[in-house]
């Protein structure tokens, strides 16, 4: 049960850090909340991407492997990134605006879900 969506967030991963690493101007312009944030940094772009490719590796690697270090290591990223962004939204006085959806769909969710699902991969789930 828990290998897709290990190899799915992954994949989210790897694509998010694809249009980071090789359209980081379209990333910082299309993401809703990004450009809030300050203004563009080209550094810092391709910094995050590295480390969501990263995550990414060690999701796909983890799950392929059946090494469930790996894939904890890959969810570690994603969560830390989470909690950064709750205490964003709270800053921001917890609205619930399209910035706010943004989050829950394209960070919280995935974040929180490749946590449990690398918590509770087994290499006998995997095998069956």
């Amino acid at each position: 049960m828990w290998r897709p969506i290990l190899l799915l967030i992954a994949a989210v991963h790897f694509a998010n850090a694809l249009m980071m690493w090789f359209a980081p101007h379209t990333w910082y312009e299309t993401v809703p909340g990004v450009a809030m944030m300050g203004p563009f940094n080209l550094h810092f772009v391709r910094d995050i991407a590295l480390v969501f490719g990263m995550s990414a590796g060690a999701l796909a690697y983890g799950t392929l492997k059946y090494d469930r270090t790996a894939a904890i290591c890959g969810a570690v990223w994603p969560a830390l990134h989470a909690l950064f962004h709750i205490w964003i939204w709270f800053a921001r006085g917890v609205p619930l605006d399209q910035i706010a959806f943004a989050n829950l769909i394209g960070i919280q969710t995935p974040a929180w879900l490749a946590l449990a699902a690398a918590l509770n991969f087994t290499r006998k789930e995997i095998r069956t």
